[in-house]
């Protein structure tokens, strides 16, 4: 088994998706040239079910320690930190920009934390969860009732993170919880301090944003508040 890689799962070969791969392959090169990466790739005929597939990623998995990123990534700075963190505790995450689990059709009740599955640092202590993940994401009922833009009553029929936050619940796990800033959402987290490790989205990181980098890797650099918008 190898040391230390990077995974992907995906699923369809549209486009859009090929084209985010493509984007955070290339983050990740230029910022870990080192690490070595498998893609694994799902058919299947409903993409939302394939999805559920995500649960497998510890079983898929290659490397003594991983990281597991979703397509829509860009790697913005070394990771070292995550790394080491998922081999002191075994499980390395965010908590995801909608914390609460009750949202699931399967849960509906309590305080559970929904974590975002997008970036996960991984080894084999945290066997557990994802044995446990692998065995509840067919089981659970992971239906979401939300609201458009246009405040319609919309329903999602699947979703990876339910069945997932019930498997740190059922094994009592704590995971080590990262920063936002390592699993960046700027759909829904508009600001931040100090500087982006990961941003998570379809859309491109602002223009400013190789400069914010260029500054935080300078030792005198001091940590400030940012619009995810705009320069401040």
């Amino acid at each position: 088994m190898s040391e230390r890689g990077v995974i992907y799962i995906v699923w369809g070969r549209d486009d859009a998706t090929e084209r985010a791969l493509d984007r955070s392959c290339r983050s990740l090169k230029a910022t870990h040239p080192e690490l070595p990466v498998e893609v694994f790739r799902i058919e299947a005929d409903d993409p939302i079910k394939a999805l559920l597939q995500k649960s497998r990623m510890f079983e898929l998995s290659p490397f003594r320690e991983t990281l597991y990123l979703d397509a829509d990534t860009i790697v913005l700075d070394r990771l070292d930190f995550a790394f080491l963190k998922a081999e002191e505790f075994g499980l390395a995450c965010c908590i995801c920009e909608c914390p609460w689990a009750r949202r699931y059709a399967g849960i509906m009740q309590g305080e559970t934390v929904e974590y975002n599955t997008g970036v996960l640092f991984f080894c084999e202590q945290a066997r557990s969860v994802f044995e446990t993940w692998a065995q509840l994401a067919p089981q659970i009922d992971s239906s979401m009732i939300f609201l458009s833009s246009e405040d319609h009553q919309l329903r999602m029929l699947h979703n990876d993170q339910c069945s997932f936050a019930v498997a740190i619940e059922q094994t009592k796990f704590l995971p080590f919880v990262l920063p936002l800033n390592w699993n960046f959402r700027p759909r829904y987290q508009l600001s931040f301090f100090g500087p982006i490790k990961i941003w998570h989205a379809y859309e491109e990181p602002p223009p400013f944003f190789p400069e914010l980098r260029k500054y935080y890797n300078e030792p005198k650099a001091i940590i400030q508040y940012h619009s995810a918008l705009r320069k401040r």
